[in-house]
């Protein structure tokens, strides 16, 4: 099986990098790195807060406009791509998934911030005028940690992150449906847990709604309530999802893809993708690469 995706890791992407972290100005992050404008995942957590520039970016092929003061946030897995125009600043953090375990009693603590949960809704903020200067305050402490090896420097930053995710989630995000009990949220994220850890194999509501110990009906209501879609249309949406990223490496033939998936054959994965997108996997291609010119 050729290579499935190009994926970076923080090492591949900057020679100075300590206790799996990488912090930086984003102007000279880009000048290092040019060639990150095309499609690619990362396998660590990835967050660009934007002082000045303009152009678009794109996570799972949602786009957004690159504006001063937006800051974005990306999990391991996703894809993303940019086109700046013009000078672009800001700063850019990435730090790998072990970062936070020896410091954190809960290994899941990241996953409560809605911008970290994979919901691109959720993944880019605009702040507001009060957050500003407070959120470019800590990552000039970050890279003032970054730069002078200060005693404990690694424990700083980590105190540092979780200050900048629990102001902006404060600030910039809205509150949880009070009258939702926090039992229906652990359930949903769970099933979708179990969905990024069996999509190619399991596609039934009732195979997930055995692993959680309830009713196929139970799972199908929670998610009609919760994401206003069946349990079905979730799964959907995730391999359909997998398959866009995988279009992306034009090295891979459709076929292939729809081998890597688990579909009987070409046909079927093709019938599949274009009922939930509206086009065919070669259109959806001809598409991406019609923008990486």
């Amino acid at each position: 099986m050729k290579e499935i995706f190009p994926v970076y890791d923080i090492g591949t992407l900057s020679k100075y990098t300590q206790e799996d972290i990488l912090i930086s100005r984003f102007g000279a992050y880009l000048q290092v790195h040019k060639n990150l404008h095309l499609p690619h995942r990362h396998n660590f957590y990835h967050l660009v807060l934007f002082t000045e520039g303009s152009g678009h970016h794109a996570i799972d092929f949602k786009n957004f406009p690159v504006t001063p003061h937006q800051i974005y946030f990306m999990i391991p897995g996703q894809v993303h791509s940019w086109s700046f125009e013009g000078k672009t600043d800001g700063y850019v953090v990435n730090f790998s998934p072990a970062f936070f375990q020896s410091f954190l009693q809960n290994a899941d603590y990241l996953e409560q911030f809605p911008f970290f949960s994979g919901n691109i809704d959720y993944q880019v903020i605009n702040l507001a005028g009060d957050v500003q200067q407070k959120a470019i305050a800590i990552f000039e402490q970050l890279i003032n940690e970054s730069e002078h090896g200060n005693p404990l420097s690694a424990d700083m930053v980590r105190l540092l992150l979780l200050e900048l995710f629990i102001t902006i989630s404060r600030t910039s995000l809205p509150a949880p449906a009070a009258t939702v009990p926090s039992y229906n949220y652990t359930l949903l994220k769970n099933f979708q847990k179990l969905i990024d850890q069996n999509y190619k194999a399991l596609r039934m509501p009732k195979e997930y709604a055995a692993m959680l110990y309830i009713t196929p009906n139970h799972l199908n209501a929670l998610c009609n309530d919760l994401l206003g879609i069946s349990a079905g249309e979730v799964i959907r949406k995730r391999v359909v999802l997998e398959a866009k990223r995988l279009l992306v490496n034009f090295n891979l033939s459709v076929t292939e893809i729809a081998g890597e998936l688990n579909f009987q054959d070409n046909s079927y994965f093709t019938k599949f993708f274009k009922k939930l997108e509206g086009v065919t996997p070669e259109e959806f291609r001809n598409e991406i690469k019609s923008h990486t010119k």
